[in-house]
């Protein structure tokens, strides 16, 4: 868990959001004990070396005898010794820190991912794929960055007493000076930060969601985009977003900028403070001043959080809006089959019943609805209940859609096929294969069930993707078959084929199904016919 920075979550979110991440507490304690460790390596290498080489330098200005007595084997033993606890530190602070929060939001994308597929879609929220993957990867890197740079941030304090702890070898007043500048420091970056950052940070995030989002709508239709020649049509529907995300990230670009020459300029002020307040001997002035200097680049670390703050908490709002989604939702089980009713007509179980009417009637939505993809608008029940007031589980339970536009997972079409039940053997996958009537086509191919799949279908044709599609529904092995133009893009030799294997393999597993299809071979699997708009 992260131990610190809970304060950049919104509100009750917080624990649960930080719980979910399962950060290594230890890991992290350790990354930020190793930060530690290179801040004061660091501090103290930069500032005994300004010791050494002015009191080297002192020592050769008093004359030989005082030359040959100046001890440099220890200090110069020391900086190498501090050289190597630096390096190694730093090296511990970025294994330890990158590997917690790589490890720890390489789970909270699965658990957020887990919590969106699980929802019920008639009450989810309205997250687009676009909208979605912005969410899962961008944000979670906002939360990522956020975990890699907690151990700078201890650093940075201890930087501060370090260097504190030096400059009083100074002299008091140059102690008091520096600790009045490290205080003001973070609250100064913070104003600035805010006043600089947030607006284009947000407005940088909203870009690059809206472009992300207008992206993968236009290349779901990157194929007609091309046939049609509307390339520049697309690329201009993208450009408002594209040139608001360059903007804000231009802004950004200028703050970060800015921010850098201030904290140079602060740093050049307290290095020549502690020089007119020290009044202890050169060797020792020497060392408060670079130990100012080496604090003030370390707080720095600090700087960039506070610049980074605004995008993170803009995005861990949105992280949180989606970890609070119930995650406790009861998955699918294998239920006995119901009987259904579509208003005052009642459907035995094991019925086939074909949904008709003309084209943009609600034929199709009626079979979302059952398969609890969307809200009914149509009075549809199930075991006397109404179908808007069951969980989207127990409709999970009953149904196997294989939708008209078949969509597929990029893989293989055994992973298509294992969408169904992760336990499918492959003999069940060739068997639901041979009834879809596509195991011939799958057995030439040289990769056989390996055969890759992209989004689109890849070498598969729109006829074979809706066959893949009415196999995967098969192997689900639900009570009831919603099938939507299951023959759509099929000569009609494979169609009568097709039909007939469906015939057989209802005969013979006694499944229901509800039917969709303006082509008539179909329709002779059903015993009975309802008019989708008898259903209004």
């Amino acid at each position: 868990m992260i131990p610190t920075q809970a304060a950049t979550l919104p509100g009750a979110a917080r624990p649960a959001l930080l719980a979910t991440a399962g950060l290594a507490r230890r890991r992290l304690a350790y990354a930020s004990l190793c930060a530690g460790l290179a801040a004061i390596a660091a501090i103290g290498l930069l500032a005994l070396s300004g010791w050494f080489l002015t009191a080297a330098a002192l020592a050769g200005s008093a004359g030989v005898a005082t030359a040959m007595g100046f001890n440099y084997l220890i200090p110069s033993a020391a900086i190498r010794l501090l050289a190597i606890v630096r390096t190694l530190s730093r090296y511990g602070e970025r294994l330890l820190s990158h590997k917690v929060a790589l490890e720890g939001m390489a789970d909270l994308r699965g658990s957020l991912f887990d919590k969106l597929a699980a929802q019920d879609s008639r009450t989810a929220p309205d997250t687009s794929p676009g909208e979605a993957s912005n969410r899962l990867i961008d944000d979670v890197e906002a939360l990522e960055d956020l975990v890699i740079r907690q151990p700078a941030r201890h650093a940075a304090a201890v930087s501060a007493l370090v260097s504190l702890v030096l400059v009083a070898f100074g002299g008091w007043r140059a102690l008091i000076f520096l600790a009045a500048m490290m205080a003001g420091l973070p609250f100064l970056f913070r104003r600035i930060s805010e006043r600089l950052t947030r607006a284009p940070a947000e407005a940088a995030a909203a870009a690059l969601g809206d472009l992300r989002k207008g992206y993968v709508e236009l290349a779901s239709a990157r194929a007609e985009i091309a046939a049609y020649g509307l390339a520049d049509q697309a690329i201009a529907q993208l450009e408002p977003s594209a040139s608001a995300f360059d903007k804000a990230r231009a802004d950004l670009f200028r703050a970060e900028a800015l921010q850098g020459a201030l904290l140079s300029i602060y740093g050049g002020l307290c290095v020549a403070g502690v020089l007119l307040l020290a009044r202890e001997s050169a060797p020792m002035v020497a060392l408060a001043m670079l130990a100012t200097a080496s604090a003030v680049e370390a707080m720095g670390g600090l700087s960039r959080s506070l610049l980074r703050r605004a995008a993170l908490e803009a995005g861990l709002r949105r992280i949180a809006s989606l970890n609070a989604l119930d995650a406790a939702l009861q998955e699918s089980v294998s239920a006995a089959a119901a009987p259904l009713a579509f208003g005052t007509r009642h459907v035995p179980t094991g019925a086939r019943l074909a949904i008709t009417g003309p084209s943009g009637s609600g034929k199709t939505r009626v079979l979302l609805a059952l398969a609890g993809m969307q809200q009914p608008v149509a009075d549809l029940s199930m075991d006397a209940t109404p179908l808007a007031s069951l969980p989207a589980w127990r409709l999970n339970s009953q149904f196997a859609l294989s939708p008209q536009d078949a969509p597929m997972l990029i893989g293989t079409v055994a992973d298509n096929l294992r969408l169904a039940r992760s336990s499918v053997t492959e003999a069940q996958m060739w068997e639901a294969l041979k009834v879809a009537q596509l195991d011939q086509r799958i057995a030439r191919s040289e990769a056989g069930l390996d055969t890759p799949v992209s989004e689109g279908g890849g070498v598969l044709s729109g006829g074979e993707r809706k066959r893949l599609s009415l196999a995967r529904a098969l192997l689900a092995e639900r009570p009831w078959l919603l099938l939507d133009e299951p023959s759509e893009g099929l000569d009609a030799a494979t169609e009568a084929a097709l039909v007939e294997s469906l015939r057989r393999w209802l005969d013979r597993t006694g499944t229901g199904l509800v039917l969709v299809s303006h082509r008539k071979a179909p329709l002779t699997l059903c015993g009975e016919t309802i008019d989708v708009t008898d259903l209004a």
